[in-house]
């Protein structure tokens, strides 16, 4: 084998082992977001995970498409989850579609009509039912993007430069009213 063989299977064993250790310290609602996200890439949406749009709410994923449509996923690991969940009808007042993501054993039938569905896992997602569109209003619509940009870009910057990660949390408290 080349020194260059050599280098690029060290490489994929290296980024195997890696992907091995986090998806073992993801909870289940973690890994069908993953997937959903990896889903919406292919629709040429971007993503971001546990999206504050407004005091008292996260969403575990926002979408934002090509065409500027926002689309929020919560992601539900079990019945128990789901059951327990208060406020989901809160997030339809930001978004212009909002979906459920469950894996393949969750019983359906609990989800609420008027909803769409993903059918995801760790890996991949697939769109089962198409939510229906309820437009934003402009204004908000404008607000949404701007948040959307600002959380994407505090992450980035965290990623980037782990030190500030506190002052951007900190910063971050202060402006999620």
């Amino acid at each position: 084998m080349s020194r260059q063989g050599a280098i690029s299977v060290l490489l994929f064993v290296h980024v195997l082992f890696t992907l091995v250790l986090v998806m073992k310290d993801m909870q289940p609602g973690q890994k069908l977001a993953r997937g959903v996200s990896r889903h919406l890439r292919s629709h040429g949406f971007v993503s971001i995970e546990e999206f504050v749009p407004s005091r008292g709410l996260r969403v575990d994923v926002m979408g934002l498409g090509p065409k500027g449509e926002i689309w929020v996923i919560e992601c539900k690991s079990s019945r128990a989850d789901f059951q327990s969940d208060n406020k989901w009808q809160g997030y339809l007042e930001w978004c212009d579609r909002y979906f459920w993501a469950v894996d393949m054993e969750f019983p359906t039938d609990l989800l609420p009509d008027g909803t769409g569905l993903i059918i995801a896992d760790a890996y991949d997602a697939e769109i089962i039912r198409m939510a229906p569109e309820d437009k934003l209003a402009a204004p908000r619509r404008k607000v949404m993007v701007q948040k959307f940009a600002t959380h994407a870009a505090r992450r980035l910057h965290a990623l980037r430069d782990p030190g500030i990660a506190t002052l951007l949390d900190q910063e971050k408290g202060n402006q999620d009213d």
